[in-house]
């Protein structure tokens, strides 16, 4: 939401955030050009809607991240989830070295979700080496074809 200035038409910069304590969250902003100032109060309701969207009233101190909201909605997850797993633990397939050059294509961010779908079939269909092929097969049984 932006607020402009009906005489500038300048767009109005945030000034002041404060919370009174009631539930309530009231917020200025300023018109760079003219100096006019205008305030906005919420309800108690609107302002819990809005914290609990996760919604941030103010301006930044950081620059903006890539990805930023999906990060920030998965803060609190398991660290490990995405994670690649290592080398292979006892009872799981071990990988080929053409099937790890082909999993270091996989971007980083997914490579640890990609590896654990691969692993967890192996071990399903008992196979004690992930190879290109058994990549292949997995992708076309589990339908994951088109990503």
């Amino acid at each position: 939401m932006k607020f402009l200035c009906v005489d500038c038409d300048a767009q109005m910069s945030f000034a002041e955030r404060e919370l009174p304590g009631d539930g309530t969250l009231a917020a200025t902003f300023t018109c760079p050009t003219c100096g006019r100032t205008v305030a906005m109060l919420t309800n108690p309701m609107e302002t819990q809607l809005v914290a609990s969207l996760g919604v941030q009233i103010g301006g930044r101190t950081v620059p903006e991240q890539p990805l930023e909201l999906v990060r920030t909605a998965m803060d609190g997850g398991r660290a490990e989830a995405f994670a690649d797993d290592g080398p292979a633990r006892p009872g799981h397939p071990r990988w080929d070295a053409a099937a790890t050059e082909r999993l270091e294509r996989v971007p980083s961010f997914v490579r640890g979700m990609v590896k654990r779908i691969y692993t967890d079939y192996a071990a399903e269909h008992g196979i004690a080496v992930v190879t290109t092929e058994i990549m292949d097969s997995a992708r076309r049984e589990l339908g994951l074809e088109g990503m």
